[in-house]
């Protein structure tokens, strides 16, 4: 017991509007419906949890992250109601602060620990059909501070897994002894070929048909990263664990569960380090950095993309770096930095022409080919024409470039070049064009499950306004009005992208 309140269980314990007592009795029941019926909490224990900072024994936390969880619709985490003993997690009691939010980076111990106790509750909030979208996503800098020394450092050998006999390793809450087993390579080859599919499914579609799979999938190798393979398997399962932590985290994202999203970028870009692989750890917080532009927070992107970019190690391939350039790009145009956009174009182009494919690029890779560099520079030009009218013809250009060269399979990323070259069109005042490419994107965004291609959608209806006049631009406002979903209204309807 720390003898000082713990302020993150105080502050969710507020949102959720239990008394201490009711909390007590909700403990108990939801205890004994998990197989615990021994547990006998009272009031007095509740309020030593809050206002003396006591962390219960298990399965208590796990109670109460179920509990909050439901109540409050996202998923909270043990981390989240800052109940992670000193011995478990290399962390001090409370669960965090503004410099280390979450307590990020996990002590090597807990990653499997965090992604399987999250994907479970994640799972959870599935099943009961809640949203789980209510809390806010932790600033870039704070992410940036927190991670930076911990990305430039290679894990030690003896993290490579868990070591559930240690008395103080062993975490009940985060493994699952009884599903978990050890693997061979076929298991990991079948896992991998999961991830294409999935990575397939999700570009053709968006994220929301394919995201409780995918969670579903990385709970399960969550628990198999609880058994200390030989170091090269374990490095292979780690890798997987990225994968789907990156998918899980876009396919959020496209469904606008924003904060879902992010922790689970984190949680990749923590399975890589583990895994070695810091290239891969680099990409998933780009896809972090992405988020944020999206939402109109460029500025915390561009901190995300510094520890991206020099976190990811000298084994990084020219066309990782064009990538990672592209979205640093944006993040500029979106501030209105054109001089600092263009010069980073200009290096992504470079970067991407020099990478002569004599070595192979990694599956995560494989979908950034030259249409994506130009759909990236489409978006970045479309983004600064919001400053720059002018730069909308050079939006138009590449956003031409992009579409000539996307295949079947990629129809999301089709309908974002459709969108930027609509918007790129209007603000160019060709609004006859402006229309063609519009309705192009509206007609293929019923087949799709991506809530971003709908928050394009408006950033376009917004600057139709001028051209209501047009007997043609009036009838698509109309038809854009009644596809669009009547839905609460998302940080990244009113942002840049």
């Amino acid at each position: 017991m720390s003898g000082q309140p713990n302020t993150r269980l105080a502050d969710l314990f507020g949102l959720a509007g239990w008394s201490k007592g009711e909390l007590a009795r909700l403990v108990n029941r939801q205890a004994a419906a998990m197989g615990h019926p021994q547990l006998a909490t009272d009031t007095s224990r509740v309020r030593r949890w809050i206002d003396m900072g006591e962390i219960p024994r298990d399965p208590v936390p796990r109670v109460l992250a179920a509990l909050f969880t439901e109540r409050l619709g996202r998923v909270v985490t043990i981390e989240d109601l800052g109940l992670v003993r000193h011995g478990r997690a290399g962390k001090r009691q409370g669960g965090g602060s503004a410099e280390s939010p979450d307590g990020v980076p996990w002590a090597p111990e807990r990653t499997a620990a965090v992604l399987t106790e999250f994907t479970g509750m994640d799972l959870m909030l599935n099943r009961r059909g809640l949203v789980g979208a209510g809390a806010a996503l932790a600033a870039g800098s704070a992410l940036s501070s927190a991670m930076h020394d911990w990305l430039h450092t290679d894990p030690a050998l003896t993290a490579d897994a868990p070591d559930l006999d240690h008395p103080l390793h062993a975490d009940p809450a985060g493994f699952d002894r009884y599903e978990a087993a050890p693997i061979g390579s076929q298991e990991i080859e079948e896992l991998e070929r999961s991830v294409e599919v999935f990575r397939a499914w999700d570009a053709a579609r968006g994220g929301g048909l394919q995201r409780k799979a995918v969670v579903g999938q990385l709970n399960e190798v969550g628990g198999m990263l609880a058994y200390r393979h030989p170091p090269h398997l374990q490095r292979r399962l780690w890798g997987v664990a990225a994968n789907l932590a990156v998918l899980a985290g876009w396919m959020s994202h496209d469904v606008g569960l924003e904060p879902t999203a992010q922790k689970y970028f984190i949680i990749a870009a923590h399975a890589a380090r583990e895994g070695g692989d810091r290239p891969r750890a680099g990409e998933a917080l780009s896809r972090a950095a992405r988020q944020m532009v999206h939402l109109g927070r460029p500025d915390d992107a561009l901190d995300l993309m510094k520890l991206a970019q020099s976190g990811s190690g000298e084994e990084v391939l020219p066309r990782t770096k064009a990538m990672l350039c592209t979205v640093e790009a944006w993040a500029q145009a979106s501030m209105g930095k054109g001089q600092a956009m263009r010069r980073t174009l200009g290096q992504a182009e470079d970067l991407f022409v020099s990478d002569k494919g004599d070595v192979p690029a990694p599956s995560w890779m494989q979908l950034f080919d030259e249409a994506d560099l130009y759909g990236m520079q489409a978006l970045s030009y479309r983004a600064l024409a919001e400053f720059e009218p002018d730069a909308a013809v050079h939006a138009q250009y590449y956003a031409d470039r992009a579409l000539a060269l996307r295949i079947d399979g990629r129809q999301r990323s089709k309908i974002f070049d459709y969108l930027s070259m609509a918007s790129a069109c209007f603000i160019a005042d060709d609004p006859e064009q402006a229309d063609r490419y519009a309705r192009l994107a509206l007609v293929s965004m019923g087949s799709n499950s991506s809530h971003r291609t709908w928050d394009r959608l408006r950033q376009m209806y917004r600057l139709t306004a001028q051209y209501s006049g047009y007997p043609k631009i009036q009838e698509l406002r109309e038809e854009i009005k009644l596809a669009l979903p009547k839905t609460k209204g998302r940080g990244g309807a009113n942002a840049q992208a």
